[in-house]
């Protein structure tokens, strides 16, 4: 009989459940759509969290030029993960490689649809075997031709390396008049030549003997965890959409929800990052000198009149040398200095608005120098202490290449669920 009226029981209350599910409505109570997926994000490998907080931006000391240009302001920074070190010249190979296996994909699958589409590349489910592909006629045209080999070796032609991605210009959106515009106007497709220009350790230094840097630096394992230079702004741009795509397909696969998207810091993250708390320290380690009481040098930069090696590196060092700020962050001074997402312009400080400030221009190829620049900032092995400085502001043309310059990405933090173990919110 207990049995019994224990199955009625359940009867009903599915017969309910039903019956609620019939009628649109949770026994008729507005408790909010239960069916959304849970949100329990995990920090990006190699990131660290940045928290929420308040930056004093301007000169770190008495300058009177810098103050024309980074005159002193509070602002509000929400929070971020940021990459713990510089992104490496391994790392940046994943996505060569990636690209690379993708154009050889295509090649071995290319149709006459996909040549009249212009269409480039495909997402691949695994790594190509480069050994099955030799004497493949349709591969041939990846590599440099006979004629143009060095010492007869096979290499991939690099100019062949080109990633095309998709993003929305929501601020377009936001200003249009057009409120029913068509959403495709807005959706931008780029296309960008992403590996590094290797020639730049020659280029940028005239008089001056770098060959070996020019054959070895992105080639050889010595130096995979030296931070990746020679990209220009959109290469790190492209990067870091495929960044976002490769952690999307992860997170479809296993049913997960994805956070936001990666990318560049603008200025104000990035100097905020630096600080690592301190808000009115001129060095991410705080200062006011750049050697510690023993007097070794507290970062990679050019200490005295050309004594490059007295801080322990000549060129670029490991990504991860030297101490961390209070964030974990190295490198925030010196080593490569790090492009960020903001547009330079002199007096950029005197408009910004004081909530997560961010300054962007996509110049037109046709436009004018002056609207082709982005903030960089951290210097670099080859600048003396001032540009080091936490408050220093300098500027590279997007376009441009530099023995000295790499980047970090960043991600916002959207919060975590607060979900007991119940499920109750």
């Amino acid at each position: 009989m207990k049995k019994i009226k224990t199955l009625l029981g359940i009867s009903s209350a599915v017969a309910a459940l039903i019956m609620a599910g019939c009628s649109g409505g949770y026994n008729g109570q507005l408790v909010g759509e239960m069916s959304r997926p849970r949100w329990n994000p995990v920090t990006p490998y190699g990131m660290v969290y940045i928290p929420t907080g308040v930056l004093h931006i301007g000169p770190s000391d008495q300058d009177v030029n810098n103050a024309q240009v980074a005159r002193a302001r509070q602002v509000s920074i929400v929070g971020f993960y940021m990459d713990d070190t510089e992104i490496t010249n391994n790392e940046y190979r994943q996505f060569v490689n990636w690209v690379r296996d993708s154009v050889a994909h295509m090649a071995l699958e290319h149709t006459k649809e996909d040549a009249n589409s212009g269409k480039t590349q495909i997402d691949y489910k695994q790594k190509l075997d480069w050994k099955k592909t030799e004497g493949n006629e349709q591969m041939e045209g990846l590599f440099v031709p006979a004629e143009k080999r060095y010492w007869g070796a096979k290499e991939l032609d690099v100019s062949k390396l080109w990633y095309t991605y998709q993003w929305i210009d929501f601020k377009a959106a936001a200003l249009s008049s057009n409120r029913g515009a068509d959403r495709s106007e807005f959706i931008k497709t780029e296309a960008t030549h992403i590996y590094p220009d290797t020639l730049v350790w020659v280029r940028d230094f005239t008089y001056s003997y770098n060959e070996p840097m020019t054959r070895n630096y992105f080639h050889h394992p010595a130096y995979d965890d030296y931070p990746v230079v020679g990209v220009t702004f959109p290469q790190a741009q492209a990067f870091n959409f495929w960044r976002t795509r490769l952690w999307m397909d992860y997170k479809a696969v296993r049913g997960e929800q994805m956070g936001d998207i990666f990318r560049l810091p603008t200025e104000h993250e990035w100097e905020y990052a630096a600080r690592g708390g301190k808000k009115l320290a001129p060095y991410p380690w705080g200062g006011p000198y750049v050697r510690n009481s023993k007097g070794c040098v507290l970062a990679n930069f050019k200490p005295g009149r050309g004594n490059y090696p007295e801080d322990g590196g000549f060129y670029t060092v490991r990504a991860d040398a030297y101490w961390p700020n209070d964030y974990g962050l190295y490198n925030m001074a010196g080593n490569a200095a790090e492009w960020t997402s903001t547009a330079y312009y002199e007096g950029g400080y005197s408009f910004i608005h004081d909530l997560n400030p961010d300054i962007r221009y996509d110049s037109k190829q046709d436009e004018a120098e002056t609207l082709k620049r982005k903030v960089v900032r951290g210097g670099s092995w080859k600048d003396i202490a001032y540009y080091i400085e936490n408050g220093s502001r300098h500027w590279e043309y997007a376009d441009s290449a530099k023995s000295y310059v790499g980047f970090r990405c960043v991600t916002t933090f959207l919060g975590r669920d607060i979900a007991d173990a119940n499920g109750r919110r």
